[in-house]
């Protein structure tokens, strides 16, 4: 079970209901999933925004999901520069998800900025 304490991830419950602290990379993964996951869901509400024709609230959506996005790619870029400089960084599952997160939610950005285009042209 996780716990949020300041807006990201920081602790999770054992079996035994004990707190163990997250940290190093696998609190940045979980900073990246947690960042790029509501980006996502705005991409996908902008979406759905557009095609019902409420363009500015769709619009509003895609800046809200380029902000979350954006510290989710902020958190990523934190371990590319700990590789940069001679840090080893452990590639693990989890890292691997939060990683084809952030691509996922990248995606679904272009694509709701696309559609958002395509809407508007049907007018």
């Amino acid at each position: 079970m996780l716990s949020e304490m300041s807006g990201s991830f920081k602790c999770r419950k054992n079996e035994k209901e004990r707190f163990i602290f997250m940290e190093g990379t696998e609190l940045v993964a979980f900073n990246i999933i947690a960042s790029v996951g509501t980006a996502r869901s705005s991409y996908i509400a902008a979406i759905d925004e557009a095609a019902a024709g409420n363009y500015e609230e769709a619009e509003k959506l895609i800046k809200e999901g380029q902000e979350a996005f954006n510290g989710g790619h902020e958190a990523h870029q934190e371990l590319l520069v700990k590789m940069a400089n001679g840090e080893k960084v452990e590639m693990t599952l989890l890292l691997t998800h939060a990683e084809d997160q952030l691509m996922s939610a990248e995606t679904f950005g272009i694509i709701a900025e696309k559609m958002l285009a395509l809407y508007k042209g049907l007018k």
